[in-house]
């Protein structure tokens, strides 16, 4: 909030709301989104730990009985789940960076 452009559009006599919401937030989207499409994946490792200590039925149980009884299919098939997880995550934080900063 100290920046040069902050304190000009401060100057001119904007009100707060629209310096922050107008020239601040586009520059601090970047880094949230980014942040965003990385933390993306880790849902399922999430969901892991949550339906293991819970006993509720789901992705994430399953693979925690496909890693004790070692059936290998289902293990690869959720490490493919979880980097289709990285994929869309990544895409998805590229195409919210590009429409809030059209000069990526």
């Amino acid at each position: 909030l100290h920046e040069q452009f902050i304190l000009t559009a401060r100057a001119k006599g904007l009100p707060p709301f629209a310096v922050l919401f107008k020239h601040a937030l586009k520059n601090i989207l970047l880094p949230v989104i980014t942040l965003f499409g990385l933390y993306f994946p880790f849902l399922l490792g999430g969901a892991l730990i949550v339906e293991v200590i819970f006993a509720w039925p789901g992705m994430g149980r399953v693979a925690y009985e496909a890693i004790i009884a070692k059936d290998l299919p289902v293990i690869m098939a959720v490490n493919f789940i979880a980097a289709l997880l990285v994929i869309f995550g990544n895409f998805t934080a590229d195409m919210l960076c590009k429409t809030v900063d059209p000069r990526i």
